[in-house]
């Protein structure tokens, strides 16, 4: 039985477009700094980097454009989060223990509780028993770290325990651990038909 759930938020809750980003680097010609790149990102995303240092590196591709312009830049991939997402969350019965595990970073956290605003924002963080994000815990999916860090610190067992992701790779990790997981597409599927879509709530769905 899933007494615990643990969600993504890109493209679970809030709509991500890498487009625009993407665009921009094959318009500059950086595809074969791709790697470096890659890297980078990643240690902003665990919190290795500074803001500071994370504008310095993009200021040496994109000599052409302010450091505000490239905050827009980074940020543009956070579009939007339907408010019927967040019916849905708060509509969770309380059965269940909530958590939020985001690969994310100091720059999207902070526009995205700007783009929602205080109150959205507070209604969305108060559904979770707690929010983790990669850049504070200094860990990051899919690396087996970070789940095995969640199961320890709030006691859950794994075959209690649903993780909820749009990246195969991240959903394939938590299952190597014994997680009950759930890989949505973001193109055909919505986290609101979660109960009605996961055979593992068929038994529960009376008491629904």
């Amino acid at each position: 039985m899933i007494k615990n759930i643990i969600f993504d938020l890109g493209d679970i809750f809030i709509n991500i477009d890498e487009k625009m980003a993407n665009n921009e680097l094959k318009t500059n010609n950086l595809d074969n700094s791709f790697k470096e790149i890659e890297d980078i990102n990643k240690q902003f995303e665990k919190g290795l980097i500074s803001v500071e240092d994370f504008k310095k590196f993009y200021k040496m591709l994109f000599i052409d454009k302010t450091e505000d312009e490239l905050i827009k830049l980074w940020n543009s991939i956070l579009i939007d989060f339907p408010v019927h997402r967040l019916s849905f969350l708060e509509s969770i019965p309380n059965k269940y223990r909530l958590f939020l595990l985001s690969n994310t970073n100091e720059l999207h956290v902070a526009y995205f509780k700007d783009q929602v605003g205080y109150d959205f924002y507070s209604r969305f963080a108060n559904c979770f028993e707690k929010v983790y994000y990669s850049n504070e815990i200094n860990l990051r999916k899919p690396d087996l770290e970070v789940f095995q860090y969640i199961l320890k610190e709030n006691n859950l067992k794994k075959d209690e325990t649903l993780f909820i992701d749009d990246k195969v790779e991240n959903t394939d990790a938590a299952k190597k651990l014994g997680l009950h997981v759930w890989n949505l597409n973001p193109d055909n599927e919505e986290v609101i038909d979660l109960f009605k879509n996961k055979h593992l709530f068929e038994e529960e769905m009376t008491n629904i």
